[in-house]
């Protein structure tokens, strides 16, 4: 069959021993359309030999392939060299160093590319490199890149350009999302304060041959380096001095990179207009043009219908699942999402600082109606940042905080917020309010500010809700001007990450545990797969306890594409960008 089915390779990915992971974190992103990424690459064939399984009776995942093709829409018939795909607007950080959204990540993707890149199982491949050598030690690694290789502006790639990516991430006056310092270059740090003008770890052999050396590995050490950007020195590191990065912001929406696509032009809050690289080394990509095009939740479904779009990210819900089946010629991709929705709380509010009172919090949310609003059978509610087909997820030792309101009062009690006369809880003559930062036209946020508000209220707390769209939501994050917003998680394949790490690249909550942050070091220092898991579920047990956000749901991912294109390859570890170069229409 030309389509990869999701439920099988779901339940493979339950019996993978080791995976491998890009740069620690995960991608911020509205929630309303998905949760935000080497062995030997699988080959061609592998794709079609599995059956659907919608035939196995589970209708929350599976891939339903489209019942008539023959009533597409005539909008999308026309288009004979172009894919429409539909998403929440990007930012417009076109950076493979400063992008913070998922809408932002699927630009990069199509137009960077790195030494390595990402399998659906979650595992990675060769993408630039030629041969990786690693040290018996593990401590040196030799990557050789592929000849032949060009900027889209016709320039050669080389490992001076990684070599140059590098001491940006190392710079000073970095201040993306990336953390390259945790790897250990050596010299990073010394470049970093300005005590040197080159990282003595890394060593350009020749154009096509690089070494980097480390002061110590771990899990994820291979991984990291791999998965850097190759970017052109002469564009990027034009007037390049050590502390001063701020001219990079101008660059953001002028991308230039080596990969599948180069961008035409950029419409904020409209579309982003790709076009194929002709050039590009692993072949020029079968569709010429590519538009990322702005949708919501209001208006994608009829977007479909008219053939303005041919593939979007849908929420996944009983009445929008069917809705797309009735269309009759969308295909339906569900599978279980690799990230989570949850509520974050602002750490630096005082409030918001006794465990006590972040446990009452989430024993007196209902989360489990919200969940049933929102996604009915699509969704689960989660006690952990964790997605249930990562090696790393534990139950053992997690307190599930079932909906329990007399228990919720209690904690609040023995916190000292009593209730004032008018029934709103004080505390040192201070009212307990929560001001929460809405995302606009979001259907979790239409399901959850009406449960929320009135248990909260009957726990003797007033939340008050502002609607802004996702992208301002995502300044506020940035400027820690917030008391409550919700939000979602992508994560990586490997459970590293910087999210609840004190000072963390991606701690947007001030978040600070010495217990979890030990926790979690143990489990990236280590090499064996059964002592990862063993400090994984350690440091789950710590955020459980301590709740420094309130965890809602994994749900499934639906992703609905329209029956005339062949080869988009999504999995719950792979967006469609990353081998976009591979997708065809059929005429």
């Amino acid at each position: 069959m030309k389509k990869r089915m999701s439920l099988l390779l779901a339940i493979m990915l339950l019996a993978i021993t080791v995976l491998a992971a890009c740069s620690s974190g995960g991608t911020a992103e509205q929630p309303s359309q998905g949760e935000q990424t080497e062995q030997t690459p699988p080959a061609e064939g592998d794709k079609d030999t599995t059956e659907p399984p919608a035939e196995t009776g589970d209708e929350s995942q599976g891939y339903f392939e489209a019942e008539n093709p023959s009533a597409n829409p005539a909008n999308a018939l026309a288009r004979k060299d172009t894919l429409v795909v539909g998403m929440t607007a990007p930012k417009g950080v076109f950076s493979p160093f400063y992008w913070q959204t998922a809408y932002d990540k699927y630009v990069v993707e199509a137009i960077f590319d790195s030494f390595f890149s990402l399998n659906g199982d979650g595992t990675y491949n060769n993408r630039l490199a030629e041969s990786v050598e690693v040290s018996e030690d593990k401590l040196k690694y030799t990557f050789k890149l592929k000849p032949g290789v060009t900027y889209s502006d016709g320039t050669p790639v080389t490992v001076k350009d990684y070599a140059f990516a590098m001491k940006v991430y190392h710079d000073s006056s970095y201040d993306g999302q990336s953390d390259l310092m945790s790897v250990h270059i050596k010299g990073g740090k010394e470049y970093n304060e300005g005590k040197a003008k080159d990282i003595s770890g890394i060593k350009v052999i020749d154009d096509h041959t690089i070494e980097i050396e480390v002061t110590e590995a771990n899990a994820m050490t291979k991984d990291n380096l791999g998965t850097i950007p190759f970017v052109p020195e002469a564009y990027y590191g034009k007037g390049y001095k050590q502390g001063n990065l701020e001219y990079m912001k101008d660059l953001h929406a002028k991308p230039i990179g080596s990969g599948q696509y180069v961008l035409k032009s950029f419409s904020p809050g409209q579309e982003v207009v790709l076009e194929a690289n002709p050039n590009y080394f692993l072949g020029a990509p079968k569709i010429k043009n590519v538009i990322y095009k702005t949708t919501t939740e209001e208006t994608r479904l009829a977007m479909f219908q008219s053939g303005e779009i041919d593939m979007d990210m849908v929420t996944v819900n009983e009445d929008n699942v069917e809705a797309l089946k009735e269309m009759g010629f969308l295909d339906i991709n569900i599978f279980p999402t690799n990230g989570y929705g949850y509520v974050a709380m602002n750490h630096k509010d005082p409030k918001f600082q006794d465990p006590k009172v972040r446990q009452a919090l989430i024993y007196g949310l209902n989360r489990a109606e919200v969940v049933e609003i929102i996604y009915g059978q699509y969704a689960n509610v989660i006690n952990i940042p964790q997605s249930s087909e990562s090696w790393a997820f534990t139950n053992e030792g997690i307190e599930p905080y079932e909906f329990d309101m007399e228990k919720a009062k209690q904690l609040l009690d023995e916190a000292g917020w009593a209730p004032g006369a008018d029934g709103i809880r004080e505390k040192d003559g201070k009212k307990f309010e929560i001001h929460f930062s809405a995302t606009a036209d979001n259907p979790v946020i239409d399901a959850l500010i009406p449960v929320m508000t009135q248990n909260y209220q009957e726990l003797g707390i007033k939340l008050t809700a502002e609607t802004l769209d996702f992208n301002a939501i995502m300044d506020k994050k940035d400027k820690g001007e917030f008391d409550m917003f919700f939000a979602a998680w992508g994560l990586t394949p490997d459970p590293d990450s910087t999210v609840y790490i004190t000072d963390g690249q991606q701690n947007d909550i001030g978040y600070s545990n010495p217990d979890y942050d030990a926790a979690m070091k143990k489990g990236l220092n280590a090499f064996d797969l059964e002592e990862r898991k063993a400090a994984y579920a350690e440091a789950y047990q710590v955020l459980n306890k301590d709740v420094p956000d309130l965890p809602i749901y994994q749900r499934r991912d639906a992703w609905a594409i329209n029956s005339r294109l062949n080869g988009i390859d999504i999995t719950p570890y792979k967006d469609f960008a990353i081998d976009l170069y591979k997708a065809e229409i059929q005429q």
